[in-house]
């Protein structure tokens, strides 16, 4: 535990030691990673360019090629011939794939101590200085710290350090944790996290 006095603390078994499986890792973030993206890339193909409805030229007698509008993708001006358009990247993972990558993301810094529990007590009011020095040694950046959305004391403390990545329970994905070179989550926010990644917790992980 981190922040005040250091000692150890019990941590969930069926959470951070739970088996890690790299398939289900890959799969929750690439679906992550895939949602994260807007997908309004677009273009326009000839059925959709203003104009062209009529030909330009006659069919024979003027020395040019044939033409039946002035729309087509060879055309200046002309359609794209296969436009990208509009679309979603949402690839589907299972609820329970997405808790057991969860765990495992997570039981995978407990194997190797990069996770640790933060006592907030120390912080009274915002400090950037006071959250360098709970950090210390220990984490190697990037650092994750989870922090319940009341504790804003704690959120503005670490927010501003460079390569600290602060997130709320409700909001934790796997491709953040795997990210982190060390994790860190307050006392307040450990029961929120054992609800998103155990085999409880339904409507969390939902």
């Amino acid at each position: 535990m981190l922040g005040g006095s250091k000692q150890e603390a019990l941590l969930e078994e069926s959470v951070f030691a739970a088996e890690v499986k790299p398939h289900l890792v890959h799969e929750a973030v690439r679906a992550e990673m895939n949602a994260a993206r807007a997908g309004t890339r677009g273009a326009k193909s000839r059925g959709l360019v203003a104009g062209g409805r009529s030909k330009p030229w006659r069919q024979k007698g003027t020395g040019r090629a044939r033409a039946g509008t002035t729309r087509a993708p060879h055309w200046t001006g002309g359609g794209a011939a296969f436009p990208p358009v509009m679309r979603s990247f949402e690839v589907k993972v299972n609820r329970k794939a997405r808790r057991a990558a969860l765990r495992g993301a997570l039981s995978s810094h407990a194997a190797e101590g990069t996770f640790a529990l933060l006592d907030t007590s120390s912080f009274d009011a915002p400090s950037t200085r006071r959250a360098l020095e709970v950090l210390g040694d220990w984490s190697e950046r990037p650092t994750l710290v989870v922090a319940t959305e009341d504790e804003e004391v704690v959120i503005k403390s670490f927010r501003n350090i460079e390569k600290v990545l602060v997130t709320v329970p409700a909001e934790l994905e796997v491709v953040s944790v795997v990210w982190a070179r060390s994790v860190l989550v307050t006392e307040a926010a450990l029961p929120l996290v054992l609800a998103r990644a155990g085999k409880g917790g339904e409507e969390m992980a939902a």
